[in-house]
């Protein structure tokens, strides 16, 4: 089965590392397009051995990339075309069903309430979106919280399959010799107490609460790695509450798992998470995690669910910023008791590995592959939780 994912772009950031760690997973014969922003993720999954396409996308309404995309899929006869994030998915879809690919499969990864890659979820990019998505035979939804969205767009509940996100925990594991190079290179002492947050730097990720909790917690350093719109605003919030000189903005990386060898504690105050991979990853590094919202901790750990595992470090905050102070002093003191040792990596994290992932996916692919292409009000396997 040859299978062409198309994606958005491939720079840095979540969904780009899934679409790596599903490729190295599956057994089948994946290429991969890219709109837009070729960058480290892309020399990454050319080192694994696929194929990497580049498109010129120049703006957001660039409708000039459609017949490259139509093109490339007629040539290489695809079985499957599968997009990725939202514009990859309306333009991709479009294509796909053009060149006359006969499985058209989309993942989304994440779909704000309010903006999306940068525009505004209004309800003509709605329409727009749903108008795409009866293209394909399925969308994949990464969690129970993206699935509820694509069901308010107005995707049919049987045409959504949740399969959530991968993990491979060996990538992220703690090693003290990163964290060292990590702290020399950023300019933060070895000995200091470091409080970290991953992603986007934006006002959804809320990393504004991180910067005034720290001013009521002395003697700590403030590690932000990721980039965004928000930086100058998170900035001028930490010379207002007059912590700047303790707030460390690393910018954006390849890989997290260095950034987060150099941290102690891991927080994540945002409240409007469709994953929460970060969380995740800070776990499978040994650090204590604390998360404002995190789908796939929530529905694991929810009341009735099967064998909720046991996770050591993970810790849910309040809805109240006002006790976040007291909660980093209280980990901070944890810290203290087991003298700057890690914690084990909880079994939660192996639920998500990739393996997983790739299995679920595949067999997606094979059973749509097999059935009769029309419209079908028989629910999709609903993967949910990656219970196991």
């Amino acid at each position: 089965m040859r299978v062409l994912h198309v994606i958005t772009g491939l720079n840095a950031g979540g969904a780009e590392h899934q679409l790596r760690l599903l490729l190295r997973g599956l057994p089948h014969d994946c290429e991969v397009a890219t709109l837009s922003n070729p960058g480290p993720v892309a020399e990454a999954i050319r080192a694994g051995g696929t194929a990497v396409h580049e498109l010129t996308m120049r703006h957001n309404h660039d409708l000039s990339v459609l017949p490259k995309l139509r093109r490339l899929m007629r040539d290489g006869r695809y079985d499957v075309v599968h997009t990725h994030l939202y514009r990859a998915c309306l333009f991709g879809r479009v294509a796909a069903r053009a060149a006359g690919v006969p499985t058209i499969v989309a993942t989304e990864h994440s779909l704000g309430d309010r903006v999306i890659e940068g525009r505004r979820t209004t309800p003509g990019v709605r329409a727009l979106y749903r108008a795409t998505e009866r293209l394909g035979q399925a969308t994949i939804a990464v969690s129970v919280a993206v699935a509820g969205r694509l069901a308010e767009w107005g995707v049919p509940e049987h045409r959504i399959a949740v399969v959530p996100n991968g993990i491979d925990a060996t990538e992220f594991a703690f090693d003290p010799r990163l964290r060292r190079a990590a702290r020399a290179r950023l300019g933060i002492p070895q000995d200091a107490l470091v409080i970290g947050g991953v992603g986007r730097l934006e006002p959804g990720k809320r990393f504004d609460r991180l910067i005034r909790a720290i001013a009521e917690v002395p003697d700590v350093t403030l590690l932000l790695v990721g980039h965004g719109p928000a930086r100058a605003a998170l900035e001028q919030t930490a010379a207002v509450h007059d912590v700047g000189h303790r707030v460390v903005f690393a910018g954006a990386v390849g890989h997290a798992r260095e950034m987060l060898c150099a941290m102690d504690v891991f927080a994540s105050p945002s409240d409007s998470e469709t994953f929460g991979l970060a969380v995740l990853e800070a776990l499978a590094c040994g650090l204590p995690a604390l998360y404002a919202e995190c789908p796939p901790l929530d529905e694991l750990t929810a009341p009735g669910a099967h064998a909720p595992p046991d996770t050591p470090g993970a810790r849910r905050l309040t809805a109240y910023p006002e006790a976040l102070p007291r909660t980093l002093r209280a980990e901070l003191a944890c810290l203290g008791e087991r003298r700057g040792r890690r914690l084990p990596v909880p079994d939660l994290v192996a639920r998500f590995d990739t393996g997983r992932l790739a299995t679920s996916i595949g067999q997606l692919y094979e059973r749509l592959a097999a059935r009769p292409q029309r419209r079908t009000t028989q629910p999709l396997v609903q993967i949910k939780g990656a219970r196991g």
